[in-house]
């Protein structure tokens, strides 16, 4: 049995979360239960963790903090694969412009910034802020979850704010909105992206499938 706790804080796209990753072990025959919860001892007992999230970093961070969420991803990181999904790879980081300025967990060296209202692409033409949509993604790096994603592959994304990291080696995928951003991240047993993979029919599925058969190695 491969159990996958998704943590619920309130303030992710759970539904969506839990039935891609139940549709993914499903079509690979696989064993595998999902469990949606913020018990800390039912994620300690999963064999994997997503933490997922959408909405404002304030309210997130808020639920977080009530529920001990911090603590419950500091220790799943130490053991098992996690995944972090848009505003839980967000919250990862040590600082978020939104909401005035919020202090996230700090796991991962880096700020979320605001894409800003004078977005434009390539040809001068404006931009429309939040990114919403279909984007390619460029694999920067080498990871387990890429295993079968052709590069330049496109993933949904619906965010208004962007991870900026110091540490150029965490990031494993580059997308472009604007300017050139961090699509996703990794670092040890941790691997998070801006995009919802969930949304991201056969390449988002392609990359669960690999995070239900990674062991948190590279």
């Amino acid at each position: 049995m491969n159990t996958v706790a998704v943590i619920d804080y309130g303030m992710g796209n759970l539904h969506s979360v839990a039935k891609a990753v139940e549709h993914v072990g499903r079509e690979a025959g696989d064993d595998v239960r999902v469990v949606v919860t913020a018990d800390a001892n039912k994620i300690a007992d999963a064999d994997r963790v997503i933490f997922p999230g959408v909405g404002a970093i304030r309210d997130c961070m808020a639920e977080i903090k009530r529920l001990d969420v911090g603590q419950i991803v500091e220790d799943a990181m130490k053991s098992k694969p996690v995944l972090a999904i848009c505003v839980g790879m967000q919250a990862l980081m040590d600082h978020s412009e939104e909401n005035n300025g919020v202090d996230c967990l700090g796991f991962l060296p880096g700020d979320v910034c605001y894409f800003g209202d004078g977005l434009k692409d390539e040809s001068g033409a404006r931009l429309k802020v939040p990114h919403m949509g279909w984007n390619q993604v460029k694999q920067t790096q080498p990871h387990p979850l890429w295993k079968d994603v052709p590069d330049n592959s496109r993933f949904y994304f619906v965010h208004s704010y962007y991870v900026q990291t110091p540490k150029q080696e965490l990031v494993t995928g580059k997308t472009t909105y604007g300017k050139e951003i961090v699509a996703t991240l990794a670092a040890d047993n941790i691997f998070a992206t801006q995009f919802h993979p969930e949304k991201s029919q056969k390449a988002g599925l392609t990359l669960i499938g690999n995070f239900l058969n990674w062991d948190g190695s590279l």
